[in-house]
Parts: structure tokens; sequence; C-alpha cells
């Protein structure tokens, strides 16, 4: 009897074509049968990487020869997920198949990837990994990989790990006074009150030392916010962090800052402070500074980078400042459920407690709303928002751009807050910033910048209408938002709301003949620039031309294009 889940032999025989990659493995036993615990070992050491499907009976090259009955004379998938629980440590859950590939059977055994490290019950912890010959395998799994596994997922806190031999001597008194001078600039009063507190006090509330026993032994928080120069090189080496400044491809500066966090974070914002030069603009009775990145941000991005890093891995934080960016890089990757396409609204600290002394020291947004601040304070001075796109699984980098900051739209700002009483909200100032370069958006192409449902953003726009920041074209999908009159007045662009608005369907119509007269055929890409709409815009009002007998669509996909209709006669 064949037991169904969700490999089935069609399935079964596309991965096997594919070959053996990090979620797919074959083990065959034409030579010797497969052990229980050596299968206990791969099915286990597939959780560990990102999950996949072990087929069992599949030589290493795709050749199938069959798995032979485990257990008795047919293999019962219900007994072999119930061995493969009761010999891992955590008990993994695993999906056994039966599969029948004539003229033979093989096993197909699928596993999720697990959110801690999973290991044999003898021990054995291993992962998947790609070797130097390009083929994948399983390799033994390092303590300091499963722990930044762990901290990535929040199973477990590394600043709550017990320090073997350090000792509250290893912790710099002036560090604690530090933090008391942090807290009683803090915006809270519960925090203020940390000020008043001894120096093991203050470690107790932050809950960074152990608890119950009669010595005070601190932990690695304590070590990372407080401790001495020599105790953070001897218990937590990958605490350095670096700051550096480049004149074209020529390092001016490269200094490595030390201590404790609190005071690496005061130096590395004091150090960047010296070239954060500023441009002095009017706005009505109020004198607008533009600097070349907010100090706000700047603050945040540091703190960030300090407190979520994984400090597992090796390597220094690394402050850089060149001639085009400031760029911030933390060691470790996005902590999980964390993506680009969701950083607006997703906060999750890879080390609660530091992130908590931070907050409590004022040094973080207490929210969690670190980012979305980073890129309030950025876009309200005229400034491009901060970029993450070149993060990876290794390290998280936040780029802020220092060309050119656009002063006509930051002093539209800071003049509308005047008038408002109140300050700008996260998404109009993206919108006005994307409308500026871009001169419009569809819902949905604003829905991904602002890393909102279609609802959401469709409601902000309509408010952005009502207080007259934008004006809408077009209904239905289609419809598109662009700068209203009265903005574009304000940023001394009129000319520029002429060209947006100025294109209504007849003329785009006309403009797209007269490009396929002068150049034989048109694509949907040259219709969507030359006629100043979206791509989705673009292939409707061709849909309209081919449907007037206007246009022929020729060719399919990419090589689809558009030229002048044949006449009927």
């Amino acid at each position: 009897m064949v037991h169904t889940c969700d490999v089935d032999p069609i399935q079964a025989h596309e991965l096997i074509t594919g070959g053996e990659t990090l979620s797919v493995e074959f083990k065959g036993e034409s030579r010797k049968p497969y052990s229980d615990t050596d299968l206990v070992e791969a099915v286990s050491c597939l959780a560990n990487g990102e999950g996949g499907v072990l087929l069992l009976g599949v030589e290493d090259d795709g050749t199938i020869t069959g798995a032979r009955p485990r257990h008795g004379s047919s293999t019962d998938p219900l007994r072999l997920q119930a061995l493969i629980a009761n010999r891992t440590i955590p008990p993994l859950s695993a999906r056994v198949t039966v599969l029948e590939i004539e003229p033979t059977q093989v096993v197909a055994i699928e596993v999720e990837e697990s959110s801690t490290p999973v290991g044999t019950n003898a021990g054995t912890y291993k992962r998947r990994a790609m070797q130097a010959d390009g083929k994948p395998q399983c390799v033994p799994y390092p303590l300091h990989e499963m722990l930044s596994k762990t901290t990535s997922t929040g199973q477990s806190d590394y600043a709550q790990l017990r320090v073997h031999g350090a000792t509250w001597d290893d912790l710099d008194p002036m560090e604690f006074e530090r933090f008391r001078t942090f807290a009683r600039r803090s915006s809270s009063d519960g925090d203020h009150g940390l000020a008043a507190l001894d120096d093991v006090e203050i470690a107790r509330a932050l809950g960074v030392v152990s608890v119950g026993s009669d010595a005070v032994e601190p932990l690695m928080g304590a070590l990372l916010l407080f401790g001495r120069p020599q105790a953070l090189s001897r218990f937590a080496p990958t605490h350095e962090a670096a700051f550096q400044v480049l004149r074209g491809t020529k390092i001016e500066i490269n200094e490595t800052v030390t201590g404790g966090l609190l005071r690496v974070a005061e130096e590395l914002y004091r150090r960047f402070e010296v070239y954060n030069r500023e441009q002095e603009l009017d706005a009505g009775l109020v004198r607008l500074s533009i600097p070349l990145v907010p100090a706000e941000a700047v603050r945040e991005a540091i703190a960030n980078a300090l407190v979520h890093r994984d400090y597992t891995m090796m390597g220094a934080i690394r402050v850089q400042l060149s001639d085009d960016a400031l760029t911030i890089t933390s060691p470790g990757g996005f902590p999980q459920g964390v993506r680009l396409d969701n950083l607006l609204d997703d906060s999750r600290p890879r080390s609660r407690t530091l992130a908590d002394a931070f907050k409590r020291a004022g040094l973080v947004e207490r929210s969690g709303r670190g980012i979305p601040r980073m890129f309030e304070s950025t876009l309200r001075v005229g400034r491009a928002a901060p970029d993450f796109t070149r993060s990876t699984n290794e390290s998280v980098v936040a780029v802020f751009p220092i060309t050119e900051a656009d002063a006509s739209l930051a002093r539209y700002v800071i003049e509308q807050e005047q008038k408002t009483g109140r300050p700008s909200r996260l998404a109009d100032l993206q919108v006005l910033h994307e409308l500026r370069q871009d001169g419009a958006v569809t819902a949905l192409e604003a829905a991904e910048l602002l890393q909102k449902t279609e609802p959401e953003t469709r409601s902000a726009l309509a408010r952005m209408i009502e207080d007259g920041v934008v004006e809408a074209r077009g209904t239905g999908r289609g419809r598109t938002y662009h700068l209203s009159a009265a903005v574009y007045r304000a940023l001394g662009s009129g000319s520029a709301y002429v060209r947006v608005r100025s294109f209504d369907p007849i003329q785009q119509r006309q403009m797209i003949l007269n490009y396929v007269d002068a150049h034989g055929r048109i694509t949907r890409s040259q219709a969507a620039e030359l006629s100043a709409i979206s791509p989705t815009q673009a292939s409707s009002l061709l849909r309209t031309l081919v449907q007037s007998g206007d246009l022929e669509l020729r060719g399919e996909r990419r090589g689809a294009h558009y030229i002048k209709a044949t006449p009927v006669r």
C-alpha cells in the first residue's frame, strides 16, 4: 500500500531528473542496505538546512535501484516516521511516502526546515552544505553556527549566555555611569529611575546577571554592555566595530572602536558627526538644516547594527563614509521572518536583552519603529531613503545615499508641517518622493513601495487626494496618481505638472501610432515609456489599438510587439 503525502511519482521523477541539491538527497541501496542510523542522520541534516526530501532507493547519479523493505516484509511509513521522531533531538516530524515507480519502490522522506538545531540521539549534528566541487553534502554542524541559528529565530538570546570564568570585576564602572547619563536623558520616567540605581541593581534590572546565586555573575549581555576592553577581547572577540572614511578608492581613515556597546555607539556617532556637514534653507519663519544624513537616522542605524548583529559570527560592524554614501554593515542576516519587503512593519530583535537595554537608555526607538524612523528622517529633509538591498544572509547593509538633497521638497514638507501642526506621515513622504522622481504610480506600485496591502494603500492615497497632495487619473486597476498642481507650484515645477497631466488617452494613442509609423513596431515597455504610463496601462492601451484595427500583435511573451495593421480590402 502506498502512503500518500506531498510527493507523488511524477514529482519524484522531477526531483530525480534535477539531481541532488541542498534540499534533495539520494540514497541508494544497490550495494548494501542503508542503516536506520545513517537514515536518521541524513534526515536531521536536511532539517538543519532548508529542509527537503530524501529519496531512498535512488543512486547518486539518479539511477533508480529501489529501496529495500524496512522492518519487515514491507516498509510501513508510519513506523518509519515514528523511528525518525524517536531517534532525533528534539523529535523531528517527517512525512514518509512509499512510491511505486516501476519496476520497484522508492521511499520519499520529507522534512521541513527546523527552527532549532536537530541532532540524533547519538549526539550527531550535521547540516546540508555545498562543497568546493559543487556537490551538496552533509557536514559537521559547529556549535557557533547552531547558536547563530537559534538567535536569528528568536529561540535563544546570546546576551543570556553564561560566561565561564567571567566575574563582576570584568565590568567597567564607567560604562554603568555612561548608562545612567543616557537614562537621565530618556523620555521615559520609568527609565529615569534607573539612573538612581547602583551598578548591580542596574545589571539586575536589565537582566544581564545570573539570578539566585550568592555571587553576582555577569552574563554575556553584561559583558557586551559594560565590559572592560580586555574582558571583551577574551570573552566576546566578535564585538569590534570600525569607522572608515574613503576618498575615491583610498582609505583616508580606518579606526577600530572597542569597549561596551554604549560606548561604541556613542563613539561611532561622534566620529561621523565630524563629517556630517549641513545645508541651510529658509522655510518661512524657520531655518531648515539639511545634513548629509539626519542625526536621528544615524543613531538608529548604528544602534540597530550593534543590537541586531550576530555575535556568533566573526567580523566587525563597519561604519563607512564615502563620497557617495554612508554605509553601515552588520554581521549576520536579518532575523528570521524579516525580509526586504516587510522591513517597515516587522521588528524582531535578535537579542531582546540588548534591544531592551538600548531602549531603556533611550538610544533606540521604544516602539520597535527604528527603521521607519530612519526612512522618515531622511525623506523629510529631501534625502533618499536608506537602501537595504545589498543585505545578504551573511550581513545586513544599510546604505544612506548622500547625493544632492531635494531642497524644494524639504522646504515644502517643513512648511506643511508648520501649517498643519503635525509631523508628516511616512507614507506621505514615500509617495511624495516617488512621484517627484517618477511622475506617476499605480496603487499596486505604491503598495509595494509602502509595504502595505493594496486596500491600505488606496486608503492612504485617497487621504492624500483629500489633502490636495496628489491627483488621480483613470479608473479601476489602471488608475494612476501624480502630484497635484498645488504641490508642483510649491516645488517651483509647474511645467512638470503640465507634462504629467497633458497626456490624455487620445494623445497617447496618437503618439504610439506616430512611433510605429517612424520605427515600424513598438513593444509594451516602449509604449509605457513613451506615454509616461505604467506597463499595465500600456498593455490596455495597445489592446484598444488592436481592437480598433490600428495595430496588429505579433509574437508572444518577450518577443511580443505591435505593428501597423494591414488595411482590409
